[in-house]
């Protein structure tokens, strides 16, 4: 309804569009409306690209190459054959306040992001830091025996357990963010989750942008920041990020020019746009997995042989040939092809008499006796055309009975992060290029594994044996073995590797097609003279 009165209220007068590329605003259909902006508590790729607007890390990613540059870290410096990192931060680096952003704030934001009672699902990602793991899991209690510390201002020291090659990448992570500690400490302890500290007049942090508006499920606002350190490169004025979870709304407001960006594209438009001239569709290869999250500790799915009759029952090619507009790729692994190299096993096919009889060993012969089955899914159209496609599938293969759940944003990330689902509707978008990223998923206890699914073999191969591997290829034999492992007992089912596919205006520069589909907002430019030419009906 707020999306239907925007376009309604704007219908007499200059577009978001236009007014935008004469403003110097950008406005941007961002999904969902975001569970809230500490960097240290949120998770979803909508949260992403507002964190990363507001906030920069050590180092942040190229556009277009995925290389790490400098961002607050000026330079860094390895020694001790890759085991110590140096980080040497820009001076003219400040929070929004004015105030400089010292070597101590990582420390104490480090501290924070790996404390076992701020509750950082993401803290898994500093665990390639020396004792991170053993203080985050509350085996030791003193953080100073951490691999982290501020030599002075403007220098980080960083130990690692090992050489770790994506670690630089991981600077560019909001969950490795600095927060401001006297702005967090003004709302309570340092560990408390969902304070006022990250709303308007309250948050302080050191990106680009500055939050100025937030209104629910609405907007939310950011202006150009005037302490940034690189903000004579930043050519917008501001953005303003719309949640935009019903697709074909958010497509309409972009063909009406209120929206400069679309988070997706719904999959029946797909065909109409890619037929047009100068097409404003664009679809890129993108590191990332849709599948579906089990449940491992809820009947019927606890059994090892259902989850894999279920997953042998669905014809993948079928689906992204008839739902999804050929737009994605079959997948058969958590861990897309050719990831820095990177092959993953192959384990299972399409099979589904194979499928049939391993339901009936599991005690449900053609169905019979089947308890039921529930999907959970986010609130999106895709979502529910690929949940009915699946569920007809195992109906047609299995006969078994799905019943289909939807749930808005928030409700559904509690649901999955508080296990009360049996299957649910995932994806997984690297967060560095590497491997271990989608792997280190499934860890025991890991703060994404919301599957039930733990293995010491497994946990020994991702968290010891890879890390420490002398070579490339030994490190990539490792994975392989894990994820055979990993698949064979099937707490995921791999449906498809995503493809990136957004509307993007002509006006538009600086919104790079990268494999991450990373966005670095200083790097946008609009330009009033180009124009969306066409209609698509």
């Amino acid at each position: 309804m707020v999306i239907a009165i925007s376009l309604m209220a704007c219908g007499a007068g200059e577009s978001n569009v236009l007014e935008g590329n004469r403003t110097g605003i950008l406005h941007y259909g961002n999904g969902a409306e975001p569970q809230g902006l500490d960097p240290h508590v949120v998770t979803g790729v909508p949260e992403n690209h507002l964190i990363r607007a507001l906030f920069e890390g050590l180092a942040v990613k190229n556009p277009i190459t995925l290389e790490p540059e400098p961002g607050v870290a000026q330079r860094w410096e390895f020694s001790d054959e890759g085991k110590v990192i140096t980080f040497f931060l820009n001076p003219e680096a400040r929070w929004s306040n004015g105030e400089q952003l010292t070597a101590s704030d990582y420390v104490w934001s480090w501290n924070r992001a790996l404390h076992p009672e701020t509750g950082n699902l993401y803290a898994y990602m500093l665990y390639p830091v020396k004792n991170a793991e053993a203080y985050a899991k509350g085996k030791i209690k003193d953080f100073t025996e951490v691999g982290v510390k501020a030599l002075n201002d403007t220098t980080l020291e960083v130990t690692l357990n090992a050489p770790t090659p994506y670690f630089i990448q991981l600077m560019d992570h909001y969950s490795t963010f600095a927060v401001h500690p006297e702005t967090l400490l003004k709302f309570g302890k340092m560990t408390d989750r969902f304070t006022p500290w990250t709303r308007v007049g309250s948050m302080v942090s050191n990106g680009a942008f500055v939050l100025t508006d937030w209104a629910l499920n609405r907007h939310i606002k950011m202006a150009k920041s005037e302490h940034y350190w690189d903000r004579d490169k930043v050519s917008l004025n501001g953005v303003v990020f719309y949640p935009t979870e019903n697709v074909v709304s958010e497509e309409r407001m972009f063909r009406v020019e209120q929206l400069h960006y679309t988070a997706v594209v719904p999959l029946d438009k797909i065909p109409v746009y890619r037929e047009r001239p100068n097409t404003p569709y664009l679809q890129s290869p993108y590191l990332g997995t849709y599948y579906y999250l089990v449940n491992t500790e809820r009947p019927p799915v606890d059994n090892v042989k259902v989850r894999q009759a279920l997953s042998m029952a669905v014809d993948r090619e079928k689906l992204v040939r008839s739902v999804l507009q050929e737009t994605a790729v079959p997948a058969y692994s958590i861990t897309p092809p050719d990831t820095l190299g990177y092959f993953p096993p192959q384990v299972f096919s399409y099979d589904p008499d194979k499928a049939r009889a391993l339901l009936a060993e599991a005690g449900y012969p053609n169905g019979e006796g089947w308890p039921g089955l529930e999907i959970i899914y986010n609130t999106q159209e895709a979502h529910r055309k690929i949940a009915v496609a699946i569920q007809q599938m195992w109906k047609s293969e299995l006969n078994v009975d799905i019943t289909l759940a939807n749930q808005e944003w928030k409700v559904y990330l509690n649901s999955v992060s508080q296990r009360d689902f049996q299957v649910a509707r995932r994806g997984w978008i690297g967060d560095y290029v590497d491997a271990n990223n989608f792997l280190d998923l499934f860890i025991t206890d890991g703060g994404n594994n919301n599957t039930g699914y733990s293995n010491p073999i497994y946990d020994d191969l991702i968290l010891q044996r890879a890390p420490r591997a002398q070579s490339r290829e030994e490190r990539y034999a490792l994975f392989t073995e894990a994820e055979t492992m990993l698949m064979e007992e099937m707490p995921i089912i791999p449906i498809y590797t995503y493809t990136s596919k957004h509307l993007i205006h002509p006006s538009v520069e600086g919104m790079y097609p990268n494999l991450m589909d990373s966005l670095n907002l200083k790097y946008v430019k609009l330009h009033p003279e180009q124009t969306l030419s066409g209609e698509v009906n």
